[in-house]
């Protein structure tokens, strides 16, 4: 077995950006020469997720009229008096979310389904300089 690791770097809007990291995936199971395994990515941070979807913007959008039904902006949430800033609903949607998404390689590419794409959800309340990263363990 061998591991290795990449970083994908991405700029994001903020505010439910939905970046699509597949292609960032293809490449740095492509860079580390495995054939076969498993490719674990992570974003370090709490106002973040990562996932599959659709990368569609009728599911993206969807996705985010569930999320802000679940945790809406203009809730009165403790974060805000605490720490006294407006991000408490992309605490709670990371949460929800999760920060990692495991996806086995076969024959040196992803194993996704034809629609499935893997994404990176951002929920902070401002645009952020994002590192994804991706350690993949195989042979």
């Amino acid at each position: 077995m061998t591991v290795a690791t990449d970083t994908i770097r991405c700029q994001t809007e903020g505010d439910g950006d939905t970046i699509d990291l597949t292609g960032g995936l293809a490449q740095a199971i492509a860079a580390s020469g495995l054939r076969s395994g498993v490719a674990t990515l992570f974003i370090g941070g709490s106002t973040a997720g990562i996932t599959t979807i659709e990368f569609e913007s009728g599911v993206i959008e969807d996705l985010k009229q569930v999320l802000e039904t679940l945790a809406p902006r203009d809730r009165d949430w403790r974060h805000h008096r605490r720490w006294g800033d407006h991000n408490g609903h992309s605490h709670i949607r990371s949460a929800l979310v999760g920060p990692s998404l495991s996806v086995p390689f076969v024959n040196g590419e992803s194993v996704l389904g034809t629609w499935q794409q893997v994404v990176l959800l951002d929920f902070d309340e401002r645009p952020r300089a994002r590192e994804v990263i991706v350690q993949l363990i195989g042979e």
